[in-house]
C-alpha cells in the first residue's frame, strides 16, 4: 500500500512516484531537459517518468532525488523504496498468458480505485459476473477454448472481483443496460443466476447499481460502455476507460473526464434510482422463469 492507502501496483507507484519527482523539479526550478542530462537521458524521458509511463531505474532516482535538493535521508529511502516496488510484477503477472498486455494496466488501477463509475449495455460487468457466466462470455466469439484456458480466465476475474469485498472495498456504481440483462448469456439457466447473483450484490454498502430500461429510449452514452475510475491518491487524476476488441484507451484530460462524468450524471439521473433496481432485476427474471 501507498502511505495513504491505495492499492499499489507497478502502474499506480509509478504514477505516484512520478507525480513526487514532477513537484521537487518545478520546486527545484530545474527543467525536463537538464533532469534528463544528469540521469545521461533525454526531456522525453523525463516526461514518460513524471507520468508513470516507464519504469524508474533506482539508480536514476537517486541521481534526480540529489539534483533535486533532496537531503532528508529518511525521504529519500522511502523514494528509492517505492521506486524498487514499482519494478515488482503485479499479481495479475502470472496469467500474462490469458492477459491481453493493454490490460494490464487497467487491472492495477481498478485495485488502487476508490471509485469505479461505469456503464455497459452489452455484458454484465466484469466485477459483477457470476463463474458460470464469465465461463459463457470467456467462449464468446472463441470457438472452441482449451478447458485450462478457460479456467484461468475465470480464477483471473473472480480474483478481481475481490476489490469489492475486502476490509477497505471499492465503491462501485454501475449502470447496466437492460438489453445485457435480457440476453441469455449461457441459457436460461444461467442468466437467473446471474440475475440472483445482481440482487445480491446490489445489497452492498459500497455497491450502487441501476437498470437503464428500454423504456428510456435514447441517451447520450449509446455509443459504448465505459468505465471512470477515481483514486484517493493526489497524483493519480481520474481516468476514463474505453475497451475495444484488441485494445484499450486510458484518457485523462480534462475536457474527456469532464464529457464522461457528465454524461454518466445525466444517465444517472434519467435511470430508475437505484431503489427500483431490485424490483426491476426481479421482473426480468420472472420472464425468463415463465
Amino acid at each position: 500500500m501507498t502511505e495513504s492507502g491505495a492499492q499499489g501496483g507497478p502502474t499506480t507507484l509509478r504514477i505516484i512516484l512520478g507525480g513526487h519527482l514532477r513537484r521537487m523539479r518545478v520546486a527545484a526550478g530545474i527543467s525536463r531537459s537538464d533532469a534528463g542530462w544528469e540521469i545521461r537521458s533525454s526531456e522525453s524521458k523525463i516526461s514518460r517518468m513524471e507520468l508513470g509511463r516507464i519504469g524508474l531505474k533506482e539508480r536514476d532516482v537517486g541521481d534526480l532525488l540529489k539534483l533535486y535538493g533532496l537531503d532528508d535521508d529518511e525521504e529519500r529511502a522511502r523514494l528509492l523504496a517505492l521506486a524498487a516496488e514499482a519494478n515488482n510484477p503485479g499479481w495479475w503477472h502470472r496469467y500474462g498468458d490469458v492477459l491481453p498486455s493493454w490490460f494490464h494496466a487497467y487491472i492495477d488501477l481498478e485495485a488502487a480505485a476508490q471509485l469505479i463509475r461505469l456503464y455497459d449495455l452489452q455484458l454484465v460487468p466484469g466485477l459483477l459476473q457470476t463463474r458460470e457466466y464469465t465461463r459463457a462470455v470467456v467462449q464468446l466469439g472463441r470457438g472452441t477454448v482449451p478447458t485450462e484456458e478457460v479456467e484461468r480466465r475465470i480464477t483471473l476475474r473472480l480474483k478481481r472481483q475481490e476489490v469489492l469485498t475486502r476490509p477497505d472495498p471499492v465503491r462501485l456504481w454501475a449502470v447496466v443496460d437492460e438489453a445485457a440483462l435480457r440476453r441469455p448469456v449461457g441459457g436460461v439457466s444461467c442468466i437467473i443466476e446471474q440475475l440472483n447473483y445482481l440482487i445480491e450484490m446490489s445489497e452492498l454498502s459500497n455497491v450502487t447499481l441501476q437498470v437503464a430500461p428500454f423504456s428510456l429510449g435514447g441517451h447520450s452514452v449509446q455509443a459504448g460502455a465505459f468505465t471512470i475510475l477515481r483514486f484517493p491518491e493526489e497524483d493519480l487524476p481520474d481516468k476514463v476507460y474505453i475497451e475495444h476488441l484488441s485494445s484499450a484507451l486510458y484518457l485523462d484530460k480534462p475536457e474527456d473526464l469532464d464529457q464522461y462524468t457528465a454524461a454518466m450524471e445525466a444517465l444517472c439521473v434519467a435511470a430508475p434510482t437505484p431503489s427500483k433496481t431490485r424490483d426491476i432485476l426481479t421482473n426480468i427474471r420472472k420472464d425468463f422463469e415463465r
